[in-house]
């Protein structure tokens, strides 16, 4: 007769730590599990070896580090623990925050005043599973320290949070949320403004090095219990910044037709009511909400990703699009800060890569991608601008085509790291965007990346070619004709195991593709040394004799590489060229591009 051997005991130092960071735990649901999963893994005789095993591992995984705070803020998992989004994280990151503010004040007062105004935070959040609870803690944290805590009156959209930033001049503004991250994620975004940052980056995400200065007055909070909280006396605000916002997004309304038929979905996040009123307000009532995905819902049941790019997010939109006969498919991510389209499209008919149902197949309804987007917004924006001297900007991964609507309106273009923390700083911003479905319309009310101001424009301008007979491909195709045409696609890899980035990443650098689509790769650049006078970040590009470019990075708010590709059609096509011209050239393009994605995915060993 055998008998299994005892597991070895739990190491010390986690044990230690785990019951260390219940017995500091504001949240009796989080102290309960983390309580009962350490029994569990300690229990080497009652409990079943798989469960028990489970357990430590997931222990391990909690205690393994703190969750980062960075330029994207905090984002992970909820659940207890440091490396999980919880109120203890939260609190730790208010004090942080607020010690941070007070700090900045204190350095950047007049000398000959006697005392400093506290900090003013405005906080909003989103209906995801404890959002409000992090928001209220935020605001209690704030209030006990002095500050001014305003508290957005319910579940907002991330860009009025942004907006508010400014319009209320504050020092700072805290937005809970996790965007489209699966339910089980939040999030913790920070903007800065008013006495804080007084430059072009008032009222955007923070970048280096404010990240670092309240990262270290996180890391020296000693302890939860140690952090005051006030039970109240903090703003809840009215609905008078809902209404602000709605007012700026007003004066980008344009006299145009409205008897365009819209679907609309927010994929059950907090953007549908504000989206409805914007385009509503605009004057365009045909417009259908998807009812499956109309009310805010934290499980995001009928979709995998709640992420308008993940395959699948927009099946129920394009279904309701052919139901009803829909000129334009518009989808917000569940904070509303990105916006994607869908639209008819001769060409794309019965291809093998529409996600949605056989009869939107059928009908061409595709996707537009990000960058097709931005060259759309970009080229409107531009033909409207007044402003002298105004700059379109992109970040480094996005299609190089707005560079070139920049040069022929006589504007400047710039380029940047990845993120609306830096697009939206740029000096003389008029239009920003990035190929993940964020575009700044209107940088002078919000500093950030902006869905339904995006949405509005978007609407406005199919409208307008709907009136002459066309469509916003038929657009697409006069870039195309004027500026070369350019193609673009992403491959990603998501990882479990975050270990394997790093690792992915050191494979490309030291062994890149020699090759892309049969072109020779001519220049090889390390992105985390800088380049192009831009400051260091983790990243490769690859740019090939005929022009094509790859760009190889990890995803900065979730567990992925990202490979951003871009062919170009080395003769522009004939400006005089109608249709056919245009489609053949894009299937030359779609071609050279799926085999630019086969010799980085055997780069990556993803193939």
């Amino acid at each position: 007769m055998t008998t299994s051997a005892k597991p070895a005991p739990l190491p010390d130092d986690l044990v230690q730590a785990v019951r260390a960071w219940v017995d500091d735990d504001p949240d009796p649901t989080t102290s309960a599990h983390l309580a009962r999963l350490l029994e569990i893994a300690q229990d080497e005789d009652g409990t079943d070896d798989e469960l028990r095993d489970a357990a430590r591992v997931e222990l391990a995984d909690r205690f393994r580090g703190t969750l980062e705070f960075g330029t994207a803020g905090l984002r992970g998992a909820l659940g207890g623990g440091p490396n999980r989004m919880n109120r203890a994280v939260v609190i730790r990151a208010a004090a942080g925050l607020v010690r941070y503010l007070v700090e900045r004040l204190g350095e950047l007062h007049d000398e000959g005043a006697s005392t400093v105004e506290g900090p003013r935070v405005v906080i909003g959040y989103d209906a995801r599973h404890n959002s409000d609870v992090f928001a209220r803690d935020t605001a209690a944290v704030v209030t006990a320290a002095g500050g001014h805590a305003l508290l957005l009156p319910e579940p907002l959209p991330t860009p009025v949070l942004a907006f508010a930033v400014r319009h209320l001049g504050a020092d700072a503004g805290v937005m809970v949320t996790a965007s489209h991250n699966p339910p089980q994620d939040n999030g913790y975004k920070v903007y800065l403004g008013g006495r804080v940052v007084t430059d072009s980056g008032q009222g955007a995400q923070i970048v280096p090095p404010y990240d670092a200065g309240i990262a270290a007055h996180i890391a020296a909070v000693p302890s939860v219990r140690s952090v005051r909280r006030s039970e109240g006396g903090w703003t809840v605000l009215g609905e008078e910044v809902l209404e602000a916002y709605l007012t700026s997004l007003a004066a980008l309304r344009r006299d145009v037709p409205t008897d365009l038929r819209v679907v609309l979905t927010p994929l059950h996040g907090v953007g549908g009511p504000t989206a409805e009123r914007v385009l509503r307000g605009a004057g365009f009532e045909d417009l259908h909400v998807v009812p499956e995905q109309a009310l805010p819902d934290p499980e995001f049941p009928t979709v995998a990703f709640p992420n308008p790019e993940e395959p699948g997010a927009i099946d129920l939109a394009l279904a309701l699009a052919e139901v009803v006969g829909a000129d334009l498919v518009v989808a917000n991510d569940p904070d509303a800060d990105r916006c994607a389209l869908a639209v008819r499209d001769a060409r794309h008919a019965h291809a093998s890569s529409t996600s949605g149902p056989p009869t939107a197949a059928a009908s061409g309804w595709r996707m537009l991608h990000g960058d097709e987007v931005g060259a759309l917004l970009g080229q409107d924006v531009a033909r409207r601008s007044t402003a002298t001297g105004g700059v379109l900007a992109s970040s480094i991964v996005s299609s190089r085509l707005l560079a070139r609507i920049a040069a022929d309106h006589g504007m400047s273009h710039r380029s940047t790291l990845t993120g609306f923390k830096w697009i939206s700083r740029v000096e003389g911003l008029v239009f920003g965007y990035e190929e993940a479905l964020g575009y700044c319309v209107d940088p002078a009310h919000v500093r950030d990346k902006d869905g339904l101001s995006a949405a509005l424009l978007l609407v406005q301008l199919a409208a307008e070619l709907h009136a002459q007979g066309r469509t916003l491909v038929d657009e697409l195709d006069d870039l195309a004709r004027r500026h070369g045409l350019h193609l673009t696609d992403q491959l990603s890899a998501r990882f479990a195991d975050l270990d394997q980035i790093p690792a992915t990443m050191a494979r490309v650098r030291t062994d890149p593709p020699r090759e892309l689509a049969g072109s020779r790769v001519v220049e090889v650049t390390d992105l985390s040394t800088g380049a192009d006078g831009l400051p260091p970040t983790d990243g490769l590009r690859l740019v090939a004799e005929d022009g094509t470019r790859v760009i190889v990075r990890p995803s900065g708010t979730e567990p992925k590489v990202k490979c951003y590709l871009e062919v170009i059609v080395p003769v522009p096509v004939p400006a005089d060229a109608d249709a056919d011209p245009v489609g053949e050239a894009r299937r030359t393009a779609r071609e050279r591009l799926d085999a630019v994605r086969a010799d980085v995915a055997a780069a990556l060993g993803l193939a």
